[in-house]
């Protein structure tokens, strides 16, 4: 293959006429020409890297990973960097071995990570555990380039040997290690960092930000379905203030803060969770705009999703090079960047109408032991005629919560939500086998009559069931059991199910199907009064006990900035 075209260079950051020959699927010529009148290029548009997505969970997409690549190809996308900690959480290392075979028949990059936290804490039930000797038979695999998030910051901030042995055997092994470190500063932070953890999908604002990348981390600019971080991490001018002695930054206050070049901040732009109905709408071409349009130069963008990504996890692609594999897009336009076509190893994948291979499927198996469930189960319970309970705050967009309380009324000796103050009941199903069930309540949600309930719950994957009455959780998350996995939104008026019968985390179907059925459920939950864009995905992180500042596991309410359980109800 050879041809003419415009190509940005990534490496010298500038727009170049080059020929470009192919062979066996490698770039084997990149060289500058010279165009006139008489020499037109022959590609109408830019060719670009293809995009690099460095820190993605397949599974949150509900699709397997070939049925993610048909889509993620037409948005320019040819290559991910996944931690597979989702389908590990439930199936194990065979879970993990099942994505990566899938992932192989499909012409598409499929890099792995070795998911580092199975389960991310002991403090819930999980289908499988990982150990070290898992993790180093793991890091052995040539598909897995890094180990996964680290997301028990405080068994690294602690020395637990078991954790402190992942991390080494990474290090000794010579492949990266991904961080999670919401909100960690000062001596913790940098006791995290001394174990050779080298980037963070988890600021929420600048000056956080700052601290990692001064301190040495590479920090990702999360845009996915319920975390969207770009906002916030872009927000410079909002970001100075929180700035207390700009003198200490010396140079690199005066580049971001007065000069407004943002880049020395942030390395890649990452997707982390990405919903279906949102990935079939675009994947990193639109946090691309996005970031754009938050006032971050568009060859930044770039390669912020092509050679930064390439050059942290040592992957052959991400750049336009001699010896590199033939990965590239061509956009319409720098500034605009819509993908007119999509090429993976020299080969067309995406004509611009049509995605030009087929997929095939993963076997399903029942991956749910639970019980059918009573309203009785999700009943709270408290002598006395009021009482005050701690509470859950959620917020549309955030991973983070907030402690709060609220006065709740006790009838016939169970404790009532009051959807005047949006306090709604929110309970964990234990999904392998010992049925145990723990309530709490939770505000930020909206709904006004029913129940919502899924078998996806960071990261163990337990059925979380959020609803006004105990009777509508019960049928919620007995029509997730019946499924062998998925979303079940329940009313007096009406009800609807999503099945997702591998590890009750993905389907078969395409993305456009499961987003169409997605679309139906989340119609039905903002008819039930809920106002959240993704409210399944935030249900999903209110399992997750690694990020602050209060979740629930099967085990109980958790205080995620003191590491312990905590009672619902107050004395």
């Amino acid at each position: 293959m050879e041809f003419t075209a415009y190509m940005y260079d990534v490496i010298s950051s500038t727009i170049l006429p080059v020929r470009i020959k192919i062979e066996n699927g490698i770039f084997t010529e990149v060289s500058e020409i010279r165009v006139n009148e008489e020499t037109l290029v022959d590609v109408k548009g830019l060719v670009l890297p293809g995009f690099i997505d460095s820190h993605i969970h397949i599974e949150s997409s509900m699709i397997t990973p070939a049925q993610f690549a048909k889509i993620a190809v037409r948005h320019g996308t040819t290559s991910v960097v996944c931690d597979p900690h989702e389908i590990a959480n439930v199936l194990g290392i065979e879970g993990i071995e099942a994505m990566i075979e899938n992932a192989k028949s499909v012409p598409f990059n499929f890099f792995f990570t070795a998911p580092s936290c199975v389960p991310a804490t002991p403090f819930e039930t999980s289908g499988a555990i990982l150990d070290s000797s898992d993790i180093e038979y793991l890091l052995k695999k040539d598909e897995i380039v890094a180990l996964g998030e680290m997301m028990n910051f405080p068994g690294v901030i602690n020395g637990d040997v078991e954790v402190l042995r992942k991390l080494a055997l990474a290090r000794e092994i010579g492949k990266p290690i991904d961080g999670h470190a919401p909100l960690l500063s000062r001596e913790d932070l940098d006791k995290y960092l001394a174990q050779g953890i080298s980037t963070d999908h988890e600021c929420s604002n600048v000056l956080e930000a700052l601290e990692k990348k001064i301190k040495g981390m590479k920090i990702m600019v999360r845009d996915g379905s319920s975390a969207r971080d770009m906002d916030g991490l872009f927000d410079i001018d909002g970001g100075k203030e929180l700035i207390q002695n700009p003198a200490s930054l010396g140079l690199l206050y005066r580049d971001i803060f007065e000069r407004k070049i943002y880049s020395p901040i942030f390395d890649f732009i990452v997707s982390d969770d990405k919903h279906p109905n949102d990935l079939i709408e675009g994947h990193l071409n639109l946090s691309i705009k996005k970031a754009v349009n938050l006032g971050i130069d568009i060859l930044k963008a770039i390669e912020m999703v092509t050679i930064n990504p390439a050059y942290h996890y040592n992957l052959n692609c991400g750049v336009i090079k001699e010896g590199r594999k033939a990965d590239f897009i061509i956009v319409d336009s720098i500034y605009d960047c819509n993908v007119l076509k999509t090429y993976v190893g020299g080969e067309c994948v995406f004509d611009g109408e049509n995605v030009l291979f087929d997929v095939p499927e993963i076997e399903p198996h029942n991956s749910i032991n639970a019980s059918k469930k009573v309203p009785a189960d999700f009943d709270v319970h408290y002598d006395g005629d009021e009482c005050e309970v701690n509470v859950i705050e959620c917020f549309d967009g955030d991973l983070l919560t907030k402690k709060t309380t609220a006065k709740l009324q006790v009838k016939d000796g169970v404790v009532q939500p009051d959807i005047f103050q949006d306090v709604l009941k929110i309970a964990v199903v234990e999904r392998y086998g010992g049925n145990a069930v723990a309530n709490a309540f939770i505000k930020g949600f909206g709904l006004k009559k029913g129940a919502i309930a899924s078998s996806v719950a960071h990261d163990s994957h337990n059925i979380i069931v959020v609803g006004y009455n105990s009777e509508m959780m019960a049928e919620a998350v007995n029509r997730v059991i019946d499924d062998m996995g998925g979303i079940a939104v329940v009313s007096e008026d009406f009800s609807d199910s999503l099945s997702l019968p591998i590890a009750g985390l993905m389907s078969n179907e395409d993305a456009y199907d499961v987003a169409r059925k997605l679309g139906i459920l989340h119609n039905m939950v903002s008819t039930l009064g809920s106002g959240l864009k993704s409210p399944f995905m935030t249900m999903a992180f209110m399992a997750l006990l690694v990020i602050p500042s209060i979740k629930i596991s099967d085990k109980g309410l958790f205080d995620g900035d003191t590491f312990e359980f905590i009672d619902v109800i107050r004395n």
